[in-house]
């Protein structure tokens, strides 16, 4: 497969994107970003307390809406970010992978950057459903929204090393796999719950990979090999170790746990 001519085989929305206007209006706008994530903690406080003398909300028919329009958009951008990272590796290696800046204005990646950073605050509504249709909201989602969020935003500004072409796609990877999950779950198919474990995997390998990065990402900057800032990384490094325990421990909580309960019962 030629992945040159993979990689330059853009949409014409993709060409007509203009990366320029766009790093340019998240550099005088991101700040917003506090106060969607402000809002958004308001909403979840206020909408539980609202919602605690209510009668929940079935909201099924939304629910698979929104979770598929999620997941098709999250497909895409996985296989429009995928395709660019696979030529680069393959072209230039790993280094340039992790320290190169193009993802924030190569032919094809360029407009999946910006959707990805974009998306952050419209991916909020998630917690919209939860809270009105009464499950059980934890720490893990909302924390996890508000600093997505914030570190996206925060760095695609800077056009930072690393938090480009490897952190994106894996998220959208990721997202892709959960959406389609949500999707089906809400439209009444039966899921194993294997699936639902080998989600929670997946992030947990996304939350050790994104600590890798980051390393890689500090060790090269050393060297004037990597563009970022030491507290870009260590807000990074602070963002995915925290996911890492979190994610973890909800992993233990959800599965082993009580699969051990399931086995002293019986």
């Amino acid at each position: 497969m030629n992945m040159s001519v993979l990689t330059l085989q853009e949409y014409e929305f993709e060409k007509q994107f203009n990366e320029n206007e766009a790093i340019q209006w998240m550099q005088e706008n991101w700040k917003k970003s506090f106060l969607f994530s402000a809002l958004y903690a308001a909403f979840i406080f206020g909408g539980q307390h609202l919602m605690n003398k209510r009668a929940k909300f079935e909201l099924r028919k939304p629910l698979v809406l929104w979770s598929l329009t999620l997941a098709v958009f999250s497909i895409f951008g996985a296989l429009r970010t995928g395709a660019y990272m696979v030529y680069i590796l393959m072209t230039k290696g790993l280094k340039q992978s992790v320290c190169d800046q193009s993802f924030y204005n190569g032919p094809v990646s360029k407009f999946w950057a910006y959707a990805f950073v974009l998306s952050k605050a419209p991916e909020l509504g998630d917690t919209i459903f939860i809270i009105l249709r009464k499950q059980n909201l934890i720490f893990l989602h909302w924390y996890h929204h508000i600093t997505m969020l914030l570190y996206s935003w925060y760095s695609y500004k800077d056009m930072v090393a690393g938090g480009g072409g490897w952190f994106m796609t894996m998220n959208y990877s990721v997202h892709a796999v959960i959406h389609s999950y949500y999707a089906l779950r809400a439209a009444g198919f039966l899921v194993s719950r294997k699936f639902a474990m080998f989600i929670t995997l997946s992030q947990i390998t996304q939350m050790l990979m994104g600590c890798v990065i980051n390393y890689l990402v500090f060790y090269w900057m050393q060297h004037d090999q990597c563009h970022s800032r030491f507290q870009n990384i260590f807000w990074s490094s602070l963002m995915y170790l925290s996911y890492l325990v979190l994610f973890c421990h909800f992993f233990f909580e959800a599965y082993i746990g009580k699969m051990r309960k399931t086995t002293k019962a019986e």
